[in-house]
Order: C-alpha cells, then structure tokens, then sequence
C-alpha cells in the first residue's frame, strides 16, 4: 500500500491548509485513516484519525474546532483541513491507513506555520 501525502507548506499564523493522501490500487474502504504529526523533540502524536465507518476522533492535543478530518472512499483520498493554524501546530504530518494489526504510513509533509 503506498500513500500519496502532499499539501504541506509554511503558512502565517491564523491561515489555512489542506493535507490531502491518496492511496491509489487499494481497497480504501476496509482501512481506518488518519494523520499523525511530529514536532521536534516531541514523540509521533495522533491528529486525527477517520474509521471506515465515517467516525472520526481527533488527539487530545489537538482542537477539533480547528481541524477537520474528511475521506471520499470513491476517490480513494484523506484530508485534514486544518485552520486558524498556530505556530504550535508545525511539524512533520504523517499520513496512515490502519487494517486490523496492519499499518501503513506515508512520507512524512512539513507543516510550519510562522508567528
């Protein structure tokens, strides 16, 4: 399973991105997808995950007023939307699918928002 992620950037504070990942030739509907981020000096940190259900959950350190996480199992595609971004949200985002014990994770895209 290979993930497509893209849609990092530098962004001021108080802007908008979109975090997009594509997992083209899978059977997208059986995972559970998600977005992890890293900071520097800081472990891998759940963002947001969306079952195959359509549930979504976000991490505890995240304010899911601000992101948002989407699927469209026809276009085999994730997307977190993320706004009124903070400095403290930069970081490298990294993009999963999740089946069972099963785990597969894109390249990683850097997210850094100025102040």
């Amino acid at each position: 399973v290979q993930l497509q992620a893209s849609g990092g950037g530098l962004v001021q504070a108080g802007g908008s991105l979109t975090l997009s990942c594509a997992a083209p030739g899978t059977i997208f509907g059986i995972f559970d997808m998600g977005w992890y981020r890293q900071q520097p000096g800081k472990e891998r940190e759940l963002v947001a995950e969306i079952t195959n259900k359509h549930f979504t959950l976000y991490g505890d350190s995240v304010v899911k007023d601000r992101f948002g996480i989407f699927r469209n199992d026809a276009k085999k595609m994730v997307t977190l939307q993320m706004n009124n971004l903070k400095p403290e949200d930069s970081g490298v985002y990294y993009c999963y699918a999740d089946f069972g014990d099963v785990n597969y994770w894109g390249k990683g895209t850097l997210v850094t928002v100025s102040s």
